[in-house]
Formats: structure tokens, C-alpha cells, sequence
């Protein structure tokens, strides 16, 4: 088992000098107190073979900037560590921790849930939430998380990786593992960057280049959209606007568009008049878990 300590931030400060970090999966003790913010006292690996050979790599999309987990200067266990004012460029190569059950289900550093068996990441300073490429060294392996929670905070650790991304890079069991860590970056316009360089997925040719081809939906030109994401296959775009339809009375439609990238799905609500109606509706939507929508006009 790994010793793993990543942010899980709004009450890291107040609990970390109390719980710390563990060195050996252990189930919590006769008596724990289960009010308290974690039921467990020690990480461990969930029960069972979970084959995590099928699932996809986290879609790189545009958000705008965010304050939430983004402390310009934080301090935990007396030491202070500063968040970079953009991820641009990043690389970097150290140790790879993983978190899992103590911590599955509970608020990461920027409010967002936890879930072990999705592609996400811990980092102490990029900007969350964010992207990156992680390479296992050792083996070539690499996978693409979601940065946004901070940590890890044991010894002289890189990032923290969800359980489900460290046994796709094949260390989960024996809890640590040299790593590349390549920042994604992704401008307003879909054009996407790995450590700086033009970067599309599945081999595609980058191109900052978009053309609109058909909408599924709305079809009414102008006005602003919010968009939920963006995605190069269809099926993920329509499971997250039969969602999105699931909350709100407003239309949704998958907005299809071929880039020298090849063809991308994109989920937004729409059309509004006017940025309060849009800016509203985004509001509802963070408050049901979208927490990556972007408002833009049907130009973008």
C-alpha cells in the first residue's frame, strides 16, 4: 500500500496534523468515529480485482479560470507551497503516489467528488482544475488525468493519482512509481497543448482550426450557449446531454465540428438572449455537478 496524503482541501488544514498520512491499508479501528470527516484512518485499495484496462483517459476541455482550490500561497504541516499562475510548459519528473478508498466519495480541493475509479490527479501547485499526461518511466505506460485536488504531501512526492490511473500505469500494488508529469493545456477556441507544444488526441493532427457541421438539437444560429464539453466521440457527448436533459427544461444539443483535429462533440445548452440568462443556467447546472461549463456564443 502506498502513504498517500493529497489535498481534499476545505478541511485538510484542520485535520491533517491529526490524521496524517499512512504507510499500510489497514480497515479503521472498533470504535472510529463515523461523524468524522473520514471513516477509515488509513488509505487502502478498494475490495475485489477492479479491471481498469477499458476505461478512457480524461477529455482535455477549455474552462475559464477558477478561484476554488486555486490559493495563491497555502500552508500545510508548517510548510507553504505557491500555485503557478498558468500550466503552460509543464513538465516535470519525480515519484507517483496513489489515494483511494479513505478518501473516495469526499470533496476534492476545488469542490468537485472524489470517485477512485475515474482518471484524476493531486498536485500541489498546478492550477486546478487542469490536465496532464503521466508516464510510468519504467514501462511506458501513460494516461491522461484530471488535476484537481492538492497533495501529495508526503516526502518529496510529484503528484497523487486516483487508484483507477496508477493501476493503468501499473503500480498500484506496489504503491509508487517514477513518473513524467506533461501539463495539457486547452485555449477557448479547442486548440489544445502538451508542455507547450500543439498536442491533439488519438494522433490527430493540432490545428486551431473549426468548422461547424450539424447540430443535434437547436439549430438557432446566434445567442449564447453554456457548453458542457467536448468530446471526439459521440457517444460520451449524447450520455452527458441525455443529463443535462435530465435537469433542466432548457434545449441541449451535441454540436458537431470538423477540425484538422477530426470531428468534435460538443455539449451546450442554448440558445440565451442575453449573458444573466446564460450565466443562470450555468449557475443551476454547477450546482447539479457540470462543473465544466463554459459560456460562449455560437460562433466559438
Amino acid at each position: 500500500m502506498t502513504s498517500n496524503c493529497s489535498g481534499l482541501w476545505p478541511l485538510v488544514l484542520a485535520t491533517l496534523a491529526l490524521a496524517g498520512c499512512a504507510s499500510a491499508p489497514a480497515p479503521a479501528p472498533a470504535g472510529t468515529d463515523h461523524s468524522s470527516r473520514y471513516t477509515i484512518t488509513q488509505d487502502r485499495a478498494p475490495k475485489g480485482n477492479f479491471d481498469a484496462s477499458g476505461l478512457s483517459d480524461a477529455v482535455p476541455v477549455y474552462q475559464a479560470p477558477v478561484r476554488a482550490g486555486n490559493k495563491s500561497s497555502y500552508t500545510v504541516w508548517g510548510k507553504q507551497y505557491s500555485v503557478m499562475s498558468s500550466n503552460e510548459g509543464y513538465v516535470a519528473r519525480g515519484t507517483a503516489s496513489w489515494y483511494g478508498e479513505k478518501f473516495h466519495g469526499h470533496k476534492t480541493s476545488n469542490g468537485e467528488t472524489f470517485d477512485m475509479y475515474q482518471m484524476s490527479a493531486a498536485h500541489k501547485s498546478l492550477r486546478i482544475p487542469g490536465y496532464a499526461r503521466v508516464t510510468n518511466v519504467d514501462n511506458g505506460r501513460s494516461v491522461i488525468v484530471r488535476v484537481n485536488d492538492r497533495g501529495p504531501f508526503h516526502g518529496d512526492r510529484l503528484i497523487d493519482l486516483s487508484y483507477a490511473a496508477a493501476k493503468k500505469l501499473g503500480y498500484q500494488s506496489r504503491g509508487t512509481a517514477k513518473v513524467e508529469v506533461e501539463s495539457i493545456t486547452v485555449k477557448p477556441d479547442g486548440s489544445m497543448f502538451i508542455a507547450g507544444q500543439p498536442f491533439a488526441l488519438d494522433g490527430q493532427p493540432p490545428s486551431k482550426a473549426v468548422t461547424a457541421v450539424e447540430n443535434d438539437g437547436q439549430d438557432a444560429a446566434g445567442g449564447l450557449f453554456v457548453q458542457l464539453g467536448s468530446f471526439s466521440s459521440r457517444d460520451p457527448a449524447t450520455k452527458l446531454q441525455d443529463r443535462a436533459k435530465g435537469v433542466l427544461s432548457s434545449p441541449v444539443r451535441v454540436r458537431a465540428v470538423d477540425t484538422a483535429s477530426g470531428r468534435f462533440h460538443r455539449v451546450q445548452v442554448g440558445p440565451f438572449q442575453d449573458e444573466g440568462s446564460a450565466r443562470k443556467t450555468q449557475n443551476l447546472l454547477e450546482a447539479k455537478g457540470f462543473s465544466q461549463s463554459i459560456v460562449l456564443t455560437d460562433s466559438d
